[in-house]
């Protein structure tokens, strides 16, 4: 076993799946719900699951179940699943040795996936920083909403402020209300700052860095933020645009809102798609037609080493850079002048062909095991799982148990991350020394 954990990407995997576990015994506790009763093992698993993989995905009602001890549980997997169990532990070697060894930074590398080692604990200094300013920042502004708009006494406030700042930033999705932040729709104090901390928790930490750093030169941006900052700018725009326009009439949605109200919800809306969790609007009661949109939007996901999940976005436009250099016939995928390693590009390729598949497996799965005839909302279940994303059309309550730990594998390897994880199981590569003779096959 210690062979085997020897590789810092086999321990990412192995930290994870240990705090779920932790999280899962600690919520089983009578002391953890409101009734003072043992938690049935499956649906600890499942909320511990959802809370370290920052997912939001409930198969109880949050508010309602569970007491503080349970309620703040929740938050601290929350916290540590949104930075991560690596970066989290490096942190505490940090503060208490303060010094970093070869093998801690390879861990943080694995985690981060920072390829310089000179930088590491600068790296996990703004890491932290970053993420406390933010909820800091939010909690602030929530609290002082709650108290003063909504009569909150100023510890009830607090808390409130405190836990959706933490599932904000870290594109949780829990919250404490039973319609989740529906009953907020218009209300800019509340559903504002968590969009923006979603937004900024799912750009990633390198790129969030570099484009604050080289802010008056974007030319200058790796290829890696340029894709993932534009991306995201464009994918709001998109997500904003599409969810305005399908919902504009719903009544049951956007319907009756006043036009200012419509912008403001279908903004919040469209920021939390991407892996934030939280809803403004009922997502069972969308039509039709806006689920394939919510479901590309979700399957994207945010930006790489970020609090967001999906295939991420850097990763969606790059396939879109090759197939369009496939399409021109030019040798090389080139972006900014730039040209993209080889490596880079067959790694998005079977990144996304591993996550069609997971979707299409875990869908006809939950299909055959409820005989749900719904398939596009049960794709809409099972691609918020995978993605981290935490919206929900109220699919998972209902399952059976098998069903739900279908939902909490899923959540589980999209956390870790298919390569991440794949690597774990078979890290054997090694280098060859001879290449066969080139062939070109048949395609299409």
């Amino acid at each position: 076993m210690r062979r085997f954990l020897r590789h810092p990407v086999r321990l990412v995997p192995f930290g994870f799946l240990a705090t779920i576990l932790l999280g899962t015994g600690l919520l089983m506790l009578p002391w953890a719900t409101n009734e003072h009763r043992y938690t049935p093992f499956v649906t600890a698993l499942f909320t511990a699951t959802s809370a370290v993989s920052v997912t939001g995905m409930a198969v109880v009602d949050t508010p309602d179940y569970w007491n503080p001890f349970g309620l703040a549980m929740i938050t601290v997997l929350t916290q540590i699943g949104g930075i991560g169990i690596v970066t989290g532990a490096t942190l505490v070697i940090l503060l208490v040795a303060r010094q970093l060894g070869l093998r801690n930074r390879l861990l943080v590398q694995a985690e981060t996936q920072e390829f310089g080692f000179g930088d590491v604990r600068r790296l996990l200094l703004r890491v932290a920083a970053t993420a406390l300013v933010c909820e800091a920042v939010i909690t602030v502004i929530l609290a002082l909403r709650f108290h003063l708009s909504y009569d909150y006494s100023f510890g009830r406030a607090l808390w409130h402020g405190v836990f959706h700042a933490v599932q904000g930033f870290n594109n949780g999705g829990f919250a404490l209300y039973p319609d989740n932040l529906a009953g907020f729709a218009r209300d800019g104090w509340i559903t504002l700052p968590l969009a923006l901390g979603a937004i900024i928790g799912g750009l990633g930490f390198p790129a969030l860095f570099e484009a604050v750093r080289e802010w008056r030169q974007p030319s200058r941006w790796a290829v890696a933020t340029k894709l993932t900052v534009w991306g995201s700018a464009a994918l709001l725009l998109v997500g904003f645009l599409g969810l305005l326009v399908a919902e504009w009439a719903n009544p049951h949605t956007l319907g009756p809102f006043g036009w200012p109200d419509k912008l403001l919800a279908a903004f919040t809306q469209d920021a939390f798609i991407r892996t934030g969790g939280f809803n403004v609007i009922p997502t069972d009661a969308l039509d039709e037609e806006t689920y394939p949109l919510m479901i590309a939007l979700m399957f994207i996901g945010g930006g790489s080493a970020s609090t967001a999940g999906g295939i991420k976005v850097a990763t969606f436009f790059l396939l879109a850079f090759v197939i369009w250099a496939e399409i021109r016939g030019e040798p090389d995928v080139t972006i900014g002048r730039r040209r993209v390693a080889n490596a880079s590009q067959r790694q998005a390729i079977t990144l996304v062909l591993i996550s069609v598949v997971l979707l299409a497996i875990g869908t006809v799965t939950l299909i055959l095991m409820t005989e749900n005839t719904r398939a596009l909302q049960t794709l809409f279940e099972v691609t918020s799982a995978f993605t981290t994303t935490g919206l929900s059309v109220g699919i998972a309550p209902t399952l059976p148990e098998s069903g739900q730990l279908a939902l909490v594998v899923l959540m589980y390897i999209g956390r870790v991350g298919p390569l991440t994880l794949g690597s774990a199981i078979a890290l054997n590569t090694r280098r060859r020394l001879y290449r066969y003779p080139e062939e070109q096959p048949i395609v299409g």
